[in-house]
């Protein structure tokens, strides 16, 4: 599972995977485009849909926190 989603982000992203920091939106790693072209590709991916409420930028800080998102919500 964690490799689908890595190659997700890059796939959107190739910075995601090298920030360290803990707030991609706000510095500028991504934007609410491209939140929503990770949720798209994350629910295509793994034929889900991600509630409305998992789409936080608690959740989308950083890989780590897709990654934490992903594992919460198939359990795998």
């Amino acid at each position: 599972m964690r490799e689908r989603v890595l190659n997700v982000l890059v796939a959107v992203n190739e910075e995601i995977l090298a920030y360290a920091g803990q707030d991609m939106i706000g510095d500028g790693i991504i934007d609410s485009f491209q939140v929503v072209d990770i949720v798209e590709a994350l629910e295509g991916e793994f034929q889900i849909e991600l509630d409305a409420e998992c789409i936080t930028a608690e959740n989308f800080a950083n890989k780590d926190s897709i990654l934490s998102l992903m594992e919460r919500f198939i359990g795998k």
